[in-house]
């Protein structure tokens, strides 16, 4: 059965983007790893999380998809940051989600 995407509110919607993207020990590694410095290459990170090249950056892509973190490219490396403006949104609907 498909559900229409139109019958939950953006706020709902946003909440579950944010979720998703939370919903894996090493994507909340790669956020702690990203807030703690201002930002990090992907060599850089790889060094640091115990995981595969290729599936760091599947997890990167999940995380820039929910608009969590953003990437600079400078070919060949990509610098990765956190996305504060998203960041902030996220962090407010958690919150008031919890509440």
């Amino acid at each position: 059965m498909k559900v229409d995407v139109n019958t939950y509110t953006e706020r709902q919607q946003l909440i579950a983007k944010y979720s998703n993207a939370l919903g894996n020990p090493i994507r909340v590694a790669i956020l702690e790893l990203l807030s703690s410095d201002k930002c990090c290459y992907h060599g850089d990170m790889f060094s640091h999380l115990p995981v595969a090249k290729s599936t760091l950056s599947q997890h990167l892509k999940v995380l820039s998809d929910a608009g969590l973190i953003q990437g600079d490219a400078d070919p060949p490396k990509t610098k990765y940051c956190i996305n504060r403006e998203n960041w902030g949104l996220a962090k407010g609907l958690l919150l008031g989600f919890f509440d």
